[in-house]
């Protein structure tokens, strides 16, 4: 069961019966090696690729993207794609995260290659990715949606363009 279930959704959805029967920590609290060289499915049930790396905002230790390979052969010539975290669903029972648009817009995807990485941190490229996706952006997500009495006075800023805020 979710740590906080009356709280905001802000991570990977989880589904399966996984949690009725794994054995430790599991599935909502797992070593992030555990989850590199799962299988990620299209919404339409396609297998597209498996996860490669999984990034985390240092600041605030929130995962924020999956790196996904996919097409090429034995590693070579395979293209990167980075999914934002909340566009994907751990599906316990079967094993794999499930990917919340088809197998046509995977195919299509921004991407990049393992020796050209992006600027994670970079305002404009992480926001192109997130409207790619339909996922609001990690530095939304704490952000109010209301501003109210207990709203804190300014929204957490946007990381900044090409690298470390310091």
């Amino acid at each position: 069961m979710p740590t906080n279930p009356g709280s905001p959704h802000i991570g990977a959805h989880i589904v399966g019966k996984g949690s009725a029967t794994a054995a430790g920590p599991g599935p909502y609290i797992m070593g992030a090696s555990t989850l590199e060289g799962d299988s990620v499915f299209s919404s339409d049930d396609e297998e597209v690729g498996k996860i490669k790396e999984i990034m985390l905002e240092v600041e605030t230790g929130r995962i924020v993207y999956a790196v996904m390979s996919c097409g090429g052969f034995l590693g070579i010539g395979d293209k990167l794609l980075a999914l934002p975290w909340p566009a994907l669903t751990l599906d316990t029972t079967h094993k794999c995260f499930v990917l919340n648009v088809s197998a046509e817009k995977i195919r299509h995807a921004p991407g990049f290659d393992k020796s050209h990485w992006p600027a994670m941190a970079d305002i404009g490229w992480a926001t192109t990715l997130h409207e790619y996706y339909g996922t609001r952006a990690h530095w939304e997500q704490d952000a109010p949606e209301t501003a109210g009495k207990d709203a804190p006075p300014n929204p957490p800023d946007p990381p900044e363009a090409g690298g470390v805020k310091r």
